[in-house]
Protein backbone atom coordinates (compact mmCIF):
# COMPACT_ATOMS: atom_id res chain seq x y z
CA UNK A 1 0.00 0.00 0.00
CA UNK A 2 2.93 2.18 0.95
CA UNK A 3 4.23 1.94 -2.90
CA UNK A 4 1.05 2.91 -4.47
CA UNK A 5 0.35 5.97 -1.76
CA UNK A 6 4.19 6.85 -3.26
CA UNK A 7 3.36 6.77 -6.64
CA UNK A 8 -0.06 8.43 -6.30
CA UNK A 9 1.83 11.36 -4.21
CA UNK A 10 4.76 11.35 -7.41
CA UNK A 11 1.85 11.83 -9.80
CA UNK A 12 0.24 14.50 -8.04
CA UNK A 13 3.57 16.39 -7.16
CA UNK A 14 4.34 16.21 -11.47
CA UNK A 15 0.99 17.93 -11.89
CA UNK A 16 1.53 20.05 -9.44
CA UNK A 17 5.01 20.99 -11.13
CA UNK A 18 3.49 20.81 -14.58
CA UNK A 19 0.67 23.19 -13.32
CA UNK A 20 3.44 25.51 -12.15
CA UNK A 21 5.37 25.57 -15.26
CA UNK A 22 2.51 26.31 -17.03
CA UNK A 23 1.85 29.35 -15.41
CA UNK A 24 5.56 30.67 -15.65
CA UNK A 25 5.19 30.38 -19.40
CA UNK A 26 1.65 32.70 -19.47
CA UNK A 27 3.16 35.20 -16.88
CA UNK A 28 6.73 35.42 -19.69
CA UNK A 29 4.21 35.59 -22.65
CA UNK A 30 2.19 38.49 -20.86
CA UNK A 31 5.89 39.78 -19.67
CA UNK A 32 7.44 39.50 -23.19
CA UNK A 33 4.04 40.85 -24.63
CA UNK A 34 4.30 44.43 -22.84
CA UNK A 35 8.12 45.18 -23.94
CA UNK A 36 7.96 47.63 -26.41
CA UNK A 37 8.71 47.30 -30.66
CA UNK A 38 11.31 50.30 -31.60
CA UNK A 39 10.07 51.33 -35.27
CA UNK A 40 12.95 52.16 -37.56
CA UNK A 41 13.35 54.72 -40.21
CA UNK A 42 13.51 53.71 -43.15
CA UNK A 43 15.80 54.97 -46.71
CA UNK A 44 12.23 56.78 -47.62
CA UNK A 45 12.18 58.55 -44.06
CA UNK A 46 8.85 56.46 -43.00
CA UNK A 47 8.25 54.49 -39.85
CA UNK A 48 6.56 51.50 -40.70
CA UNK A 49 5.59 48.41 -38.37
CA UNK A 50 3.18 45.64 -39.15
CA UNK A 51 0.56 44.74 -36.57
CA UNK A 52 -1.20 41.70 -36.24
CA UNK A 53 -5.19 41.80 -35.46
CA UNK A 54 -6.53 38.69 -33.84
CA UNK A 55 -9.12 38.00 -31.54
CA UNK A 56 -9.09 40.74 -28.66
CA UNK A 57 -5.41 41.58 -29.37
CA UNK A 58 -3.13 43.86 -31.28
CA UNK A 59 0.74 42.63 -31.67
CA UNK A 60 3.06 44.07 -30.94
CA UNK A 61 0.62 46.14 -28.67
CA UNK A 62 3.07 48.72 -27.02
CA UNK A 63 5.91 50.57 -29.96
CA UNK A 64 8.15 53.62 -29.88
CA UNK A 65 8.25 55.58 -32.81
CA UNK A 66 10.28 59.23 -33.28
CA UNK A 67 8.47 62.69 -33.15
CA UNK A 68 7.51 64.28 -36.29
CA UNK A 69 8.47 61.68 -38.64
CA UNK A 70 5.98 59.85 -40.61
CA UNK A 71 4.70 56.19 -38.84
CA UNK A 72 2.54 53.92 -41.25
CA UNK A 73 0.77 51.41 -39.46
CA UNK A 74 -0.49 48.58 -41.83
CA UNK A 75 -3.14 45.81 -39.81
CA UNK A 76 -2.77 42.52 -40.77
CA UNK A 77 -6.87 40.86 -39.62
CA UNK A 78 -6.30 37.25 -38.54
CA UNK A 79 -10.34 37.46 -37.78
CA UNK A 80 -12.67 36.25 -40.00
CA UNK A 81 -16.12 36.92 -38.14
CA UNK A 82 -15.27 39.78 -35.74
CA UNK A 83 -14.21 43.50 -37.63
CA UNK A 84 -12.27 45.65 -35.26
CA UNK A 85 -11.00 48.71 -35.19
CA UNK A 86 -8.14 51.45 -34.59
CA UNK A 87 -8.64 53.90 -32.28
CA UNK A 88 -6.43 56.69 -31.35
CA UNK A 89 -7.06 59.80 -29.75
CA UNK A 90 -4.82 62.01 -27.70
CA UNK A 91 -6.30 65.94 -28.47
CA UNK A 92 -2.61 66.73 -26.69
CA UNK A 93 -0.92 65.02 -29.40
CA UNK A 94 -2.29 66.48 -31.62
CA UNK A 95 -3.63 63.01 -33.55
CA UNK A 96 -7.80 61.43 -34.33
CA UNK A 97 -7.82 58.62 -36.31
CA UNK A 98 -10.38 56.08 -36.41
CA UNK A 99 -9.95 53.35 -38.64
CA UNK A 100 -11.88 50.01 -39.86
CA UNK A 101 -10.04 46.88 -40.04
CA UNK A 102 -11.87 44.59 -42.03
CA UNK A 103 -11.83 40.72 -41.14
CA UNK A 104 -9.26 39.02 -43.14
CA UNK A 105 -7.67 42.11 -44.24
CA UNK A 106 -4.97 44.14 -44.49
CA UNK A 107 -5.31 48.15 -43.42
CA UNK A 108 -3.07 51.19 -43.54
CA UNK A 109 -2.97 54.25 -41.06
CA UNK A 110 -0.43 57.04 -42.12
CA UNK A 111 0.27 59.64 -39.13
CA UNK A 112 2.83 62.06 -38.01
CA UNK A 113 3.19 62.41 -34.61
CA UNK A 114 4.00 65.78 -33.12
CA UNK A 115 4.25 65.86 -29.51
CA UNK A 116 6.38 63.37 -27.18
CA UNK A 117 4.44 60.76 -24.73
CA UNK A 118 2.45 58.15 -24.14
CA UNK A 119 -0.87 57.22 -25.93
CA UNK A 120 -3.42 55.01 -25.62
CA UNK A 121 -4.88 53.42 -28.21
CA UNK A 122 -7.85 50.71 -28.48
CA UNK A 123 -10.57 48.60 -30.34
CA UNK A 124 -13.83 49.94 -29.32
CA UNK A 125 -16.05 47.30 -31.59
CA UNK A 126 -19.19 46.02 -29.22
CA UNK A 127 -21.75 44.08 -29.75
CA UNK A 128 -25.11 44.86 -28.31
CA UNK A 129 -24.56 44.27 -24.14
CA UNK A 130 -21.86 42.18 -24.45
CA UNK A 131 -18.42 43.97 -23.05
CA UNK A 132 -16.06 45.96 -26.05
CA UNK A 133 -13.09 44.87 -27.55
CA UNK A 134 -11.48 47.20 -25.35
CA UNK A 135 -13.27 46.51 -22.21
CA UNK A 136 -11.66 42.77 -23.33
CA UNK A 137 -7.83 44.08 -23.11
CA UNK A 138 -7.72 44.94 -27.15
CA UNK A 139 -5.73 48.00 -26.31
CA UNK A 140 -1.92 49.15 -26.81
CA UNK A 141 0.38 51.96 -26.51
CA UNK A 142 1.88 54.61 -28.96
CA UNK A 143 5.19 55.82 -27.35
CA UNK A 144 6.77 59.00 -29.19
CA UNK A 145 10.11 59.59 -28.22
CA UNK A 146 13.01 62.26 -29.69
Amino acid sequence: MDQLEGKVEEKVAKIFIGLILLGLVEVVTVFAAAESVIVPVSEDNVQRLEITVDSYSFTPSRFTVKQNIPVELIFKSLSWVVPHNFVLKSAEAGIRIEEEIGTGETTTVRFTPTRIGEFKFSCTKKLLFFPSHEDLGMVGTLVVGQ
